[in-house]
C-alpha cells in the first residue's frame, strides 16, 4: 500500500471540475430535451460514455472483475444510475436552478445515511458547515427560482437521496475496486436504467429528431459529464470523505445558476446571489477543514 496525504488540492479541484462540468450540462441538456425525449437521450448518452470508458481501460476493466471476488460494486452503481437519470427527468419538469439545489441537498443525506449505516459521526465544525451550505443553497434557488413544489422536485430529492448512497458505498467500494472499473461498470448500470426507463416511458429509444446541435450536447453529456464526471467523483473519493464530496458538490448549482442564465436567462434574485456567496464560503471552508484534519486522511490503494 502507498500511502497518500489527502492534505493537498488535488482530490477537491477534481470534485470542483466535476460541478463545473455539470454545471455547464445542465442547461444544455434541458435545452437538448425540448427536442429529444429524456429518456432516449440518457440511454444514447450513457452508452456512449460506456463504450468510451471500455475503449481506454477495457482490457484493465474486465481483468479486474473477473479477479474480483466482492460485489460491492453493485449497490454504488445502481444508486448513481438511478440518481442521475432521476435528475435528469427531474429537468424536463422544472428550472434547472431548481434541480441543482434539490439535488444538493446529498450534502445533508449523506452525513445522515453515515450515521444510520455506518454510525459514522461527524463534528461540530463540520455539522455547521453544512448546515450554512443548506442556507446558502435555499436562497440560492428557493428564493432564486423555485416556484413550486411538484413531481420535478420529488425526483430531484429521490435523486439526491440515490446520490448520497451512491458516495458512501461507492467510497466503501473504492477500498476493493480501481477507480476506472468502478466508473465503467456505473456507465454500464447507467445506459442499463436509462433503457429500461426509455422502454417503459418513451416505447423504446427515439432519436429521429435529434439535431446537429443535440448530438454535440449528447457528446458532451457521454464524455464530460458521464466518463469524466463520475472517474473525477470515484477518484475523490479514495483520497477524501463521501461527506467532503457532497458538500464540495455543492458548488455546482453555483456554476449551474451561472450557466441557466448565460444560456436560458434564469435569473437569480438579490437573495440569490447572497446564497451563492454563502455556498462558496462553505466549500472553502470545508476544503480547509478536510485539509487541516488528520482524522480524514486516507490510503490510496496501490497502483492509482
Amino acid at each position: 500500500m502507498a500511502e497518500r496525504r489527502p492534505n493537498n488540492l488535488l482530490p477537491y479541484l477534481m470534485i470542483l471540475l466535476q460541478s463545473l462540468l455539470y454545471g455547464f450540462g445542465d442547461p444544455i441538456s434541458k435545452a437538448a430535451y425540448e427536442t429529444m425525449p429524456v429518456c432516449s437521450l440518457l440511454a444514447v448518452r450513457y452508452f456512449i460514455a460506456f463504450a468510451f470508458l471500455m475503449l481506454i481501460g477495457g482490457r484493465r476493466v474486465v481483468r479486474e472483475l473477473r479477479g474480483l471476488r466482492s460485489l460491492a460494486w453493485i449497490a454504488p452503481s445502481a444508486c448513481i444510475a438511478v440518481s442521475y437519470v432521476l435528475s435528469n427527468l427531474a429537468l424536463k419538469l422544472t428550472a434547472a436552478t431548481s434541480v441543482a439545489f434539490l439535488r444538493s441537498l446529498a450534502t445533508v443525506m449523506t452525513p445522515l445515511l453515515a450515521l444510520i449505516l455506518f454510525r459514522k459521526r461527524y463534528g461540530l465544525a463540520q455539522a455547521a458547515i453544512g448546515l450554512a451550505s443548506v442556507l446558502g443553497l435555499y436562497l440560492l434557488c428557493s428564493y432564486g427560482g423555485l416556484s413550486g413544489f411538484g413531481l420535478g422536485e420529488i425526483l430531484s430529492l429521490l435523486g439526491a437521496l440515490t446520490m448520497a448512497g451512491a458516495l458512501l458505498l461507492g467510497e466503501k467500494a473504492l477500498a476493493r475496486i480501481d477507480a476506472l472499473t468502478l466508473t465503467t461498470v456505473q456507465a454500464a448500470s447507467s445506459t442499463l436504467v436509462a433503457f429500461l426507463s426509455a422502454l417503459l416511458l418513451e416505447g423504446g429509444v427515439h432519436t429521429s429528431q435529434a439535431t446537429s446541435g443535440v448530438w454535440a450536447v449528447i457528446v458532451y453529456l457521454a464524455i464530460g459529464c458521464t466518463a469524466a464526471g463520475y472517474l473525477l467523483q470515484n477518484q475523490a473519493l479514495r483520497r477524501i470523505s463521501a461527506r467532503t464530496v457532497a458538500l464540495i458538490q455543492c458548488a455546482c448549482p453555483v456554476l449551474t445558476a451561472v450557466f441557466s442564465y448565460l444560456i436560458l436567462r434564469e435569473r437569480l434574485s438579490g437573495a440569490g446571489m447572497l446564497g451563492a456567496l454563502i455556498i462558496l464560503a462553505c466549500v472553502a471552508a470545508e476544503i480547509r477543514l478536510d485539509s487541516q484534519n488528520p482524522a480524514t486522511e486516507k490510503t490510496a490503494p496501490e497502483g492509482d
